[in-house]
């Protein structure tokens, strides 16, 4: 594995800038998000935050992606360059507002197809695929005029997918910086310079994010930062990616990003087999899972780090040593993988689990003690409280006189009954009831 070097003195700087403009930059944003009240309130089970947190942080991403791109990359005679930020920008003010008022799904998705458009009709567009039919004699699938609609699912696909696993702190922020950073790589060995820089900037502004956004999080980067991670990463995959055709594997591209890709087709299989809209929000997510299983919020997003770390890792390896060679390093991975995960994990459910069952423990032995003592309370008034005992006495002394009672004082003694058994065995410092004057029976 060769890089060039003339192109990593960009790449570095670009990376650095990108990193220390979008790190500034949070602070402000922070400011002006809570001005215009984008803030994430927590409301329902599936959001894993207890307390108020302002959103809109995928400004300061695109703030320190922008000065990058516009320090190191000449854009003025790059038509397809121009075309990416052009519906960058649409994104951006797209997941703004939304941010600010939520808008309708249909809406978002309309304008996101329109973002789309713009690169796939300036020549950002996937031309051919690679056959994945080993025993066909044809190599390559080349698209014709499908290229354009399979151009724009595939960002609006990624561009979504990317947003759907924004649901744990730093989760889609780390994925898209590790996926951005396995397209740089691979660009740095294809000599792709414009690629790289891009690649290199778009990193640094995660990376710059990332401090306010790791658990437990200060910051959102809501869908303004998400959307745009994955627009960008859609649109730069296929300048880098499918664009090489003849040298890289259709596969390339669905390994770098598949953690978002997995998540999302997914949880549209399982909401489809229950009869509900692929689009319905649910808590069936895979991080929803790991939560779940007892991880808290750290393991899981380092377990997802992983997983995508080790795709990028064997997609790195598959555009430089062949299939046979990804291969086994994915085999090979997976089972480290699933290994560790037994050796550690277990032990951090077990202690999560411990707790939890001790908590319940300790409750059962109060609710126990407090039925105990009202139970002896009962039983020392002879199955009746002390005040209601003393009402019903009263009553019958009366009737035993010949004493018609008036209505008022039926309703008085009705009402002291009735206050004495609401307020049971605290009420037994009750004053003696307050004798009405009776009227004749004749009246």
């Amino acid at each position: 594995m060769r890089f060039d070097n003339q192109l990593m003195a960009p790449v570095a700087l670009a990376l650095l800038t990108a990193l220390v403009v979008s790190f500034l930059m949070t602070p402000v944003v922070k400011s002006f998000a809570y001005k215009v009240g984008a803030i994430d309130v927590p409301k329902d089970e599936r959001r894993m935050h207890h307390k108020p947190i302002p959103r809109l942080g995928g400004l300061a991403i695109f703030t320190g992606f922008m000065a990058s791109i516009l320090l190191f990359v000449d854009i003025r005679l790059n038509p397809q360059m121009q075309s990416i930020l052009l519906g960058a920008v649409i994104i951006v003010v797209l997941g703004v507002v939304d941010d600010i008022m939520a808008l309708p799904a249909k809406l978002k998705f309309v304008i996101q197809i329109v973002a789309a458009l713009i690169p796939a009709l300036n020549g950002v567009s996937i031309q051919a695929l690679s056959n994945p039919n080993i025993f066909s004699p044809n190599a390559y699938w080349v698209l014709n005029w499908l290229s354009v609609p399979i151009t724009v699912l595939w960002i609006v696909g990624i561009t979504n997918a990317v947003n759907l696993i924004d649901g744990l702190d730093g989760l889609a922020n780390g994925v898209s910086a590790i996926s951005a950073a396995t397209v740089l790589v691979i660009a740095l060995i294809c000599s792709e310079a414009q690629v790289a820089i891009v690649m290199a900037a778009l990193v640094g502004a995660c990376v710059g994010f990332l401090p306010y956004n790791l658990n437990p999080a200060k910051m959102f980067m809501g869908d303004t930062g998400a959307t745009f991670l994955g627009f960008i990463l859609s649109t730069m995959s296929i300048q880098g990616l499918f664009k090489f055709y003849a040298v890289i594997s259709f596969a390339v591209p669905f390994l770098i990003l598949g953690l978002p890709i997995f998540d999302t087709a997914f949880s549209m299989i399982r909401r489809m087999a229950h009869g509900q809209s692929p689009m319905h929000a649910d808590r069936g997510h895979i991080h929803h899972r790991l939560i779940d299983m007892g991880l808290n919020q750290k393991q899981a997003v380092a377990t997802l780090y992983v997983i995508s770390g080790i795709l990028g890792l064997s997609a790195v390896v598959l555009t430089t040593g062949g299939e046979a060679k990804a291969m086994l390093l994915l085999i090979a991975l997976c089972v480290v993988a699933v290994v560790a995960a037994r050796v550690v994990f277990p032990k951090e459910v077990k202690e999560e689990l411990h707790e939890e069952l001790e908590e319940l423990t300790e409750l059962g032995h109060h609710e126990e003690k407090d039925k105990q003592k009202e139970g002896g309370v009962a039983k020392a008034g002879g199955g009746c409280p002390p005040p209601v005992k003393k009402g019903v006495e009263e009553m019958a002394v009366i009737h035993q006189k010949g004493e018609a009672p008036s209505d008022a004082d039926d309703e008085g003694h009705a009402q002291k009954i009735r206050t004495a058994g609401d307020e049971g065995p605290r009420q037994l410092h009750l004053a003696e009831p307050v004798q009405q004057p009776h009227r004749d029976a004749r009246h």
